[in-house]
């Protein structure tokens, strides 16, 4: 073979090559993205079948209302995964989108954690933190700012579970419970109660962990049970409280300013606070994404709203999708007719010795009045409502109360 020609070929072999490892290149590289662009498509589509506790149109995909004469149209600026507006008297479900959609749900899971711990300890009772309590706290955590050595009250603790979304709180708290293995099972258990069964409990702080799921509909259920305890409705709807920092001898001699995080009760720069909020709780996570649950009354109506992941890039979008929605339920009230409902705890649904029957539904307990507080100075809060039970407590100035109680839970 002439030198020249076999140079030519030479040269012709090593240029494929490089096209050949190229090619394979750009196939291994877009293998992969392409794989993960999958996963995200499966991601974002709600699946084809979902549970069908509190109705049947509860499991189907999409949006879920039954407007009426006057009725008005939904929001048309909703990005959220998945939402549901309901009644938080009767139950009923006013609207829904994917409301069994199984999702992370970040610090909002706290609200199951207090329906399920909160009853257990007297507010004035005491804990010394010691090293162990505060072992295990996920990377990035949200904190109160708990210390080793420091004795808290369970007023303390709770305060900085709800305002703060505490995850070391939460931990001290799991520690007084027997840990958090022993209180992860509790928590199942509690949301196997409440029949909230798109709930799979990881992590008692809501921090992503693999197969840590809830639903709109299941923190629905947790932040209505929770509104049953005057505890739950105090913290809840507290926007700003002391917490210790300096402590002498395990007597707190200092303390500071902690506000809650949820911006519908007080506020912050673009977003205003919320005529008749009354918490419930917000969370927000990488796997999550924002998530957000709320209670709110206007006159005698009492509404609960819940929020998972919009995709908007507005700020503070998942606040602004939630008071949007609660704005359209107020309006909306006796325009519509209900597309599900709540359901009672299993005890609570079920007959004397009987099974409870799926998908049954009632109103809230008893004893709980609605005050609402106005509040001034430059915090912003504005008016913000507390629904405390029993007797009338005086959080601020100019308070006074809606008399309307909570119908007693029965069978529908």
């Amino acid at each position: 073979m002439p030198a020249t020609h076999e140079s030519y070929v030479t040269s012709y072999l090593k240029k494929s090559a490089l096209v050949l490892t190229a090619c394979a290149l750009t196939l291994a590289g877009i293998a992969p993205a392409a794989a993960a662009a999958d996963k995200k498509d499966k991601d974002d589509k709600p699946p084809a079948t979902m549970s069908d506790i509190g109705g049947a149109r509860l499991a189907k995909a999409g949006t879920q209302v039954e407007l009426g004469g006057g009725a008005p149209v939904l929001p048309k600026d909703l990005t959220a995964k998945s939402w549901i507006v309901s009644d938080a008297e009767s139950g009923e479900v006013l609207a829904a989108h994917n409301a069994h959609w199984k999702l992370p749900p970040a610090s909002t899971l706290k609200m199951l954690f207090a329906d399920t711990v909160l009853p257990k300890y007297l507010k004035t009772t005491t804990h010394k933190v010691v090293p162990s309590d505060l072992a295990g706290i996920g990377a990035g955590s949200s904190l109160v700012g708990i210390k080793e050595g420091f004795t808290y009250t369970v007023h303390d603790l709770w305060l900085g579970v709800f305002l703060k979304s505490g995850n070391d709180a939460v931990h001290v708290l799991s520690a007084m419970n027997g840990g958090v293995p022993q209180t992860v099972k509790d928590m199942q258990a509690k949301a196997d109660e409440l029949q909230a069964h798109d709930t799979h409990v990881v992590s008692p702080d809501g921090y992503d962990m693999p197969g840590q799921t809830s639903s709109a509909y299941d923190l629905t259920l947790f932040a209505r049970s929770g509104l049953h305890s005057p505890d739950f409705r105090e913290y809840a709807a507290t926007a700003r409280a002391k917490f210790p920092m300096k402590q002498k001898k395990g007597k707190t001699t200092e303390r500071f300013e902690i506000q809650n995080t949820n911006r519908l009760l007080t506020g912050d720069y673009g977003i205003s606070p919320y005529k008749g909020i009354a918490g419930v709780k917000n969370g927000n996570t990488t796997n999550a994404g924002a998530t957000f649950t709320g209670v709110a009354q206007r006159g005698d109506k009492k509404l609960l709203v819940t929020v998972m992941n919009p995709s908007s890039k507005e700020s503070f979008a998942v606040y602004k999708e939630a008071a949007r929605l609660l704005d359209w339920g107020f309006e909306a009230d006796g325009k519509v007719s209900p597309v599900g409902h709540l359901v009672l705890t299993k005890t609570a649904a079920a007959p004397s010795g009987s099974a409870a029957p799926k998908g049954e539904a009632g109103p809230a307990r008893p004893d709980a009045h609605a005050a609402v507080t106005s509040t001034s100075g430059s915090s912003g809060v504005g008016i913000a409502l507390a629904i405390i039970g029993g007797v009338l407590v005086v959080l601020a100035a100019g308070v006074f109360v809606v008399r309307k109680k909570w119908p007693v839970q029965n069978r529908s």
